[in-house]
Protein backbone atom coordinates (compact mmCIF):
# COMPACT_ATOMS: atom_id res chain seq x y z
CA UNK A 1 0.00 0.00 0.00
CA UNK A 2 1.55 3.31 -1.04
CA UNK A 3 2.60 5.60 1.75
CA UNK A 4 1.52 9.18 2.26
CA UNK A 5 4.70 10.55 0.69
CA UNK A 6 4.29 8.38 -2.42
CA UNK A 7 0.65 9.42 -2.80
CA UNK A 8 1.56 13.09 -2.42
CA UNK A 9 4.40 12.74 -4.92
CA UNK A 10 2.02 11.15 -7.44
CA UNK A 11 -0.37 14.06 -6.94
CA UNK A 12 2.44 16.52 -7.68
CA UNK A 13 3.34 14.61 -10.86
CA UNK A 14 -0.31 14.57 -11.96
CA UNK A 15 -0.57 18.31 -11.38
CA UNK A 16 2.60 19.33 -13.18
CA UNK A 17 1.85 17.15 -16.21
CA UNK A 18 -1.63 18.62 -16.64
CA UNK A 19 -0.37 21.07 -19.24
CA UNK A 20 1.10 18.17 -21.24
CA UNK A 21 -2.35 16.63 -21.53
CA UNK A 22 -3.82 19.93 -22.64
CA UNK A 23 -1.09 20.42 -25.25
CA UNK A 24 -1.55 16.88 -26.56
CA UNK A 25 -5.22 17.71 -27.08
CA UNK A 26 -4.21 20.96 -28.76
CA UNK A 27 -1.89 19.07 -31.12
CA UNK A 28 -4.73 16.75 -32.13
CA UNK A 29 -6.98 19.72 -32.88
CA UNK A 30 -4.26 21.68 -34.70
CA UNK A 31 -3.53 18.66 -36.92
CA UNK A 32 -7.27 18.07 -37.48
CA UNK A 33 -6.86 14.45 -36.39
CA UNK A 34 -10.50 14.13 -35.24
CA UNK A 35 -11.70 15.37 -38.65
CA UNK A 36 -9.56 12.85 -40.51
CA UNK A 37 -10.58 10.01 -38.19
CA UNK A 38 -14.25 10.96 -38.56
CA UNK A 39 -13.76 10.74 -42.35
CA UNK A 40 -12.54 7.15 -41.99
CA UNK A 41 -8.77 7.71 -42.01
CA UNK A 42 -7.92 6.18 -38.64
CA UNK A 43 -4.59 4.48 -39.29
CA UNK A 44 -1.25 6.05 -38.52
CA UNK A 45 -0.01 5.95 -42.16
CA UNK A 46 -3.25 7.50 -43.44
CA UNK A 47 -3.12 10.26 -40.83
CA UNK A 48 0.55 10.92 -41.55
CA UNK A 49 -0.22 11.28 -45.26
CA UNK A 50 -3.04 13.75 -44.61
CA UNK A 51 -1.31 15.85 -41.95
CA UNK A 52 2.29 15.79 -43.16
CA UNK A 53 3.36 14.69 -39.66
CA UNK A 54 5.80 11.88 -38.90
CA UNK A 55 4.34 8.43 -38.34
CA UNK A 56 6.40 7.99 -35.18
CA UNK A 57 5.21 11.26 -33.64
CA UNK A 58 1.60 10.57 -34.57
CA UNK A 59 1.70 7.04 -33.21
CA UNK A 60 2.92 8.30 -29.84
CA UNK A 61 0.40 11.17 -29.72
CA UNK A 62 -2.51 8.91 -30.66
CA UNK A 63 -1.47 6.29 -28.10
CA UNK A 64 -1.52 8.92 -25.34
CA UNK A 65 -4.85 10.42 -26.41
CA UNK A 66 -6.42 6.95 -26.55
CA UNK A 67 -5.27 6.40 -22.96
CA UNK A 68 -6.82 9.77 -22.03
CA UNK A 69 -10.17 8.79 -23.55
CA UNK A 70 -10.07 11.06 -26.59
CA UNK A 71 -9.77 8.24 -29.14
CA UNK A 72 -10.59 4.53 -29.21
CA UNK A 73 -8.49 1.76 -30.72
CA UNK A 74 -4.75 1.35 -31.13
CA UNK A 75 -2.02 1.51 -33.76
CA UNK A 76 -2.67 -2.01 -35.01
CA UNK A 77 -6.46 -1.70 -35.39
CA UNK A 78 -6.62 2.00 -36.17
CA UNK A 79 -8.30 4.77 -34.19
CA UNK A 80 -11.86 5.99 -33.76
CA UNK A 81 -13.56 8.83 -31.90
CA UNK A 82 -14.94 8.76 -28.38
CA UNK A 83 -17.60 11.29 -27.37
CA UNK A 84 -14.73 13.53 -26.28
CA UNK A 85 -12.95 13.23 -29.61
CA UNK A 86 -16.17 13.94 -31.49
CA UNK A 87 -16.31 17.37 -29.84
CA UNK A 88 -13.04 18.27 -31.60
CA UNK A 89 -14.37 17.75 -35.14
CA UNK A 90 -14.35 21.19 -36.76
CA UNK A 91 -17.87 21.19 -38.18
CA UNK A 92 -19.37 18.91 -35.54
CA UNK A 93 -22.39 19.88 -33.51
CA UNK A 94 -21.23 21.82 -30.43
CA UNK A 95 -17.62 21.58 -31.63
CA UNK A 96 -15.01 22.65 -29.07
CA UNK A 97 -12.08 22.66 -31.52
CA UNK A 98 -11.65 26.44 -31.60
CA UNK A 99 -11.69 26.53 -27.81
CA UNK A 100 -8.92 23.90 -27.67
CA UNK A 101 -6.87 25.88 -30.20
CA UNK A 102 -7.24 29.15 -28.28
CA UNK A 103 -6.30 27.54 -24.97
CA UNK A 104 -3.37 25.71 -26.55
CA UNK A 105 -1.98 28.77 -28.32
CA UNK A 106 -2.72 32.29 -26.99
CA UNK A 107 -3.80 31.27 -23.50
CA UNK A 108 -0.95 28.76 -23.16
CA UNK A 109 1.52 31.55 -23.88
CA UNK A 110 -0.28 33.83 -21.42
CA UNK A 111 -0.06 31.21 -18.67
CA UNK A 112 3.68 31.09 -19.28
CA UNK A 113 3.68 34.55 -17.66
CA UNK A 114 1.63 33.52 -14.62
CA UNK A 115 4.41 34.40 -12.15
CA UNK A 116 4.82 38.04 -13.31
CA UNK A 117 1.03 38.29 -13.51
CA UNK A 118 0.68 37.30 -9.86
CA UNK A 119 3.61 39.45 -8.78
CA UNK A 120 2.25 42.57 -10.46
CA UNK A 121 -1.50 41.85 -10.39
CA UNK A 122 -1.64 42.60 -14.10
CA UNK A 123 -2.50 40.49 -17.13
CA UNK A 124 -0.11 37.67 -18.02
CA UNK A 125 -1.29 38.09 -21.60
CA UNK A 126 0.22 41.58 -21.67
CA UNK A 127 3.53 40.24 -20.35
CA UNK A 128 3.56 37.55 -23.04
CA UNK A 129 2.23 39.49 -26.03
CA UNK A 130 3.11 43.09 -25.22
CA UNK A 131 -0.55 44.14 -25.58
CA UNK A 132 -3.85 43.55 -23.83
CA UNK A 133 -6.18 40.74 -24.82
CA UNK A 134 -8.83 43.26 -25.89
CA UNK A 135 -6.36 45.15 -28.11
CA UNK A 136 -5.08 41.87 -29.56
CA UNK A 137 -8.61 40.80 -30.47
CA UNK A 138 -9.20 44.19 -32.11
CA UNK A 139 -5.94 44.47 -34.04
CA UNK A 140 -4.79 40.95 -34.91
CA UNK A 141 -6.32 39.68 -38.19
CA UNK A 142 -9.10 37.14 -37.56
CA UNK A 143 -8.35 37.09 -33.81
CA UNK A 144 -11.76 38.49 -32.80
CA UNK A 145 -13.82 35.96 -34.79
CA UNK A 146 -11.57 33.09 -33.66
CA UNK A 147 -12.02 34.16 -30.04
CA UNK A 148 -15.80 34.32 -30.43
CA UNK A 149 -15.90 30.85 -31.97
CA UNK A 150 -13.83 29.56 -29.07
CA UNK A 151 -16.07 31.19 -26.50
CA UNK A 152 -19.13 29.70 -28.21
CA UNK A 153 -17.75 26.26 -27.44
CA UNK A 154 -17.94 26.97 -23.70
CA UNK A 155 -21.50 28.20 -23.77
CA UNK A 156 -23.25 24.92 -23.00
CA UNK A 157 -25.23 26.65 -20.24
CA UNK A 158 -27.02 29.03 -22.64
CA UNK A 159 -30.23 26.97 -22.89
CA UNK A 160 -30.46 27.24 -19.12
CA UNK A 161 -31.12 30.97 -19.45
CA UNK A 162 -34.65 29.53 -19.38
CA UNK A 163 -34.22 29.78 -15.61
CA UNK A 164 -35.57 33.31 -16.13
CA UNK A 165 -39.21 33.83 -17.07
CA UNK A 166 -39.28 35.92 -20.26
CA UNK A 167 -43.10 35.78 -20.53
CA UNK A 168 -43.68 39.45 -19.77
CA UNK A 169 -40.71 40.73 -21.76
CA UNK A 170 -40.80 41.90 -25.37
CA UNK A 171 -37.26 43.12 -26.05
CA UNK A 172 -33.79 41.92 -25.04
CA UNK A 173 -30.34 43.53 -25.40
CA UNK A 174 -27.26 41.33 -25.17
CA UNK A 175 -24.64 43.79 -23.89
CA UNK A 176 -21.17 43.02 -25.26
CA UNK A 177 -22.96 40.11 -26.91
CA UNK A 178 -20.10 38.99 -29.12
CA UNK A 179 -21.13 36.17 -31.44
CA UNK A 180 -24.87 36.53 -30.85
CA UNK A 181 -25.09 32.92 -29.69
CA UNK A 182 -26.73 33.75 -26.37
CA UNK A 183 -29.25 36.10 -27.95
CA UNK A 184 -30.14 33.57 -30.65
CA UNK A 185 -30.68 30.87 -28.01
CA UNK A 186 -33.01 33.18 -26.07
CA UNK A 187 -34.92 34.28 -29.18
CA UNK A 188 -35.33 30.72 -30.43
CA UNK A 189 -36.64 29.62 -27.04
CA UNK A 190 -39.04 32.59 -26.84
CA UNK A 191 -40.59 33.37 -30.26
CA UNK A 192 -42.40 36.47 -28.98
CA UNK A 193 -39.11 38.32 -28.26
CA UNK A 194 -37.01 40.60 -30.42
CA UNK A 195 -33.42 41.39 -29.56
CA UNK A 196 -30.25 43.42 -30.07
CA UNK A 197 -26.58 42.47 -29.92
CA UNK A 198 -24.59 45.49 -28.73
CA UNK A 199 -20.80 45.32 -29.08
CA UNK A 200 -17.73 46.94 -30.61
CA UNK A 201 -17.82 47.22 -34.41
CA UNK A 202 -15.17 44.56 -35.10
CA UNK A 203 -17.17 41.98 -33.09
CA UNK A 204 -20.49 42.37 -34.91
CA UNK A 205 -19.90 40.55 -38.23
CA UNK A 206 -19.82 37.17 -36.46
CA UNK A 207 -23.04 38.01 -34.61
CA UNK A 208 -24.70 39.13 -37.83
CA UNK A 209 -23.81 35.89 -39.59
CA UNK A 210 -24.97 33.72 -36.70
CA UNK A 211 -28.24 35.54 -36.12
CA UNK A 212 -29.11 35.70 -39.81
CA UNK A 213 -28.69 31.93 -40.00
CA UNK A 214 -30.72 31.12 -36.89
CA UNK A 215 -33.25 33.91 -36.33
CA UNK A 216 -35.63 35.74 -38.66
CA UNK A 217 -34.25 39.06 -39.89
CA UNK A 218 -37.20 40.97 -38.42
CA UNK A 219 -36.42 39.74 -34.88
CA UNK A 220 -32.92 41.12 -34.28
CA UNK A 221 -30.51 43.95 -34.95
CA UNK A 222 -26.83 44.52 -34.28
CA UNK A 223 -25.72 47.87 -32.87
CA UNK A 224 -22.13 49.09 -32.57
CA UNK A 225 -20.95 50.96 -29.52
CA UNK A 226 -18.86 50.96 -26.36
CA UNK A 227 -20.46 49.65 -23.17
CA UNK A 228 -18.42 52.14 -21.15
CA UNK A 229 -20.05 55.07 -22.96
CA UNK A 230 -23.73 54.09 -23.14
CA UNK A 231 -26.06 51.16 -23.75
CA UNK A 232 -29.16 51.05 -26.01
CA UNK A 233 -32.12 52.24 -23.97
CA UNK A 234 -35.66 50.99 -23.51
CA UNK A 235 -35.32 47.20 -23.49
CA UNK A 236 -37.20 44.98 -21.04
CA UNK A 237 -34.25 42.64 -20.36
CA UNK A 238 -30.50 43.18 -20.55
CA UNK A 239 -27.98 40.30 -20.72
CA UNK A 240 -24.38 40.36 -19.50
CA UNK A 241 -22.72 37.01 -20.10
CA UNK A 242 -19.13 36.64 -18.86
CA UNK A 243 -18.44 40.35 -19.27
CA UNK A 244 -17.93 41.59 -15.70
CA UNK A 245 -15.22 38.96 -15.19
CA UNK A 246 -12.91 40.84 -17.57
CA UNK A 247 -12.85 44.16 -15.69
CA UNK A 248 -11.87 45.71 -12.37
CA UNK A 249 -14.53 46.94 -9.95
CA UNK A 250 -14.43 50.57 -11.12
CA UNK A 251 -15.00 49.65 -14.76
CA UNK A 252 -17.72 47.16 -13.81
CA UNK A 253 -19.62 49.83 -11.89
CA UNK A 254 -19.36 52.18 -14.88
CA UNK A 255 -20.70 49.48 -17.19
CA UNK A 256 -23.50 48.49 -14.82
CA UNK A 257 -24.46 52.13 -14.26
CA UNK A 258 -24.82 52.55 -18.03
CA UNK A 259 -27.10 49.51 -18.13
CA UNK A 260 -29.14 50.90 -15.22
CA UNK A 261 -29.50 54.24 -16.99
CA UNK A 262 -30.79 52.46 -20.09
CA UNK A 263 -33.29 50.30 -18.16
CA UNK A 264 -36.86 51.16 -17.29
CA UNK A 265 -37.78 50.76 -13.63
CA UNK A 266 -39.51 47.50 -14.55
CA UNK A 267 -36.50 46.16 -16.47
CA UNK A 268 -34.26 43.29 -15.44
CA UNK A 269 -30.57 42.54 -15.88
CA UNK A 270 -29.41 38.92 -16.26
CA UNK A 271 -25.75 38.33 -15.37
CA UNK A 272 -24.11 34.99 -16.22
CA UNK A 273 -20.86 34.49 -14.34
CA UNK A 274 -19.07 31.98 -12.12
CA UNK A 275 -19.44 32.78 -8.42
CA UNK A 276 -16.66 31.94 -5.95
CA UNK A 277 -18.04 30.30 -2.81
CA UNK A 278 -16.95 31.66 0.58
CA UNK A 279 -17.92 28.75 2.83
CA UNK A 280 -14.82 26.65 2.21
CA UNK A 281 -16.57 24.34 -0.26
CA UNK A 282 -15.69 26.22 -3.44
CA UNK A 283 -15.48 23.89 -6.46
CA UNK A 284 -12.18 24.03 -8.31
CA UNK A 285 -13.47 25.30 -11.68
CA UNK A 286 -14.41 28.85 -10.54
CA UNK A 287 -11.05 29.09 -8.77
CA UNK A 288 -9.19 27.96 -11.90
CA UNK A 289 -11.15 30.44 -13.99
CA UNK A 290 -10.45 33.19 -11.47
CA UNK A 291 -6.70 32.79 -11.90
CA UNK A 292 -7.08 32.32 -15.66
CA UNK A 293 -8.90 35.66 -15.86
CA UNK A 294 -5.98 37.37 -14.15
CA UNK A 295 -3.57 35.72 -16.57
CA UNK A 296 -5.66 36.34 -19.70
CA UNK A 297 -7.21 39.75 -19.18
CA UNK A 298 -6.42 41.06 -15.72
CA UNK A 299 -9.96 40.13 -14.66
CA UNK A 300 -11.43 38.06 -11.84
CA UNK A 301 -14.30 35.91 -10.65
CA UNK A 302 -16.18 37.32 -7.66
CA UNK A 303 -18.09 36.15 -4.61
CA UNK A 304 -21.82 36.71 -4.36
CA UNK A 305 -21.07 39.56 -1.98
CA UNK A 306 -18.77 41.06 -4.58
CA UNK A 307 -21.52 41.03 -7.21
CA UNK A 308 -23.99 42.55 -4.73
CA UNK A 309 -21.56 45.40 -4.09
CA UNK A 310 -21.04 46.11 -7.79
CA UNK A 311 -24.75 46.05 -8.50
CA UNK A 312 -25.55 48.23 -5.50
CA UNK A 313 -23.00 50.86 -6.53
CA UNK A 314 -24.76 51.07 -9.92
CA UNK A 315 -28.30 51.42 -8.54
CA UNK A 316 -29.26 47.77 -8.89
CA UNK A 317 -30.14 45.02 -6.42
CA UNK A 318 -29.62 41.27 -6.65
CA UNK A 319 -33.07 39.70 -6.89
CA UNK A 320 -32.33 35.99 -7.34
CA UNK A 321 -29.57 33.47 -8.12
CA UNK A 322 -29.91 30.31 -10.22
CA UNK A 323 -27.27 27.57 -10.59
CA UNK A 324 -26.37 26.57 -14.17
CA UNK A 325 -24.01 24.05 -15.78
CA UNK A 326 -20.23 24.16 -15.35
CA UNK A 327 -20.48 25.98 -12.00
CA UNK A 328 -22.00 29.03 -13.69
CA UNK A 329 -24.72 31.13 -12.08
CA UNK A 330 -27.51 33.29 -13.43
CA UNK A 331 -27.87 36.45 -11.32
CA UNK A 332 -31.10 38.39 -11.81
CA UNK A 333 -30.86 42.08 -10.88
CA UNK A 334 -33.56 44.77 -10.69
CA UNK A 335 -33.39 48.55 -10.27
CA UNK A 336 -33.30 49.75 -6.67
Amino acid sequence: MPGTETTAARQVVDLITGTWRAQALHAAAALSLPDHIAAGHGTVPALAERTGASEDGLARLLRLLAALGVFTGDEERGYGLTDVGALLVADGEQSMRDMVLLYGEEFHRAWGAVVPAIRTGTSGFEHAFGTSLHAYLRDEPDAGPRFLRAMNAGNVFFPEAAAFDFTRAHTVVDVAGGSGLLLSAVLQAHPHLTGTVFDLPHMLPVAERHLSATVGAHRYETVAGDVFDKVPAGSDVYLLSRVLQDWDDERCVTLLANVREAMADTGRLLVLERVVATDGTAPVLPLLWDLHLLVAAGGRERTLGGYRSLLGAAGLRLQSVHSLALETSLLVAAPV
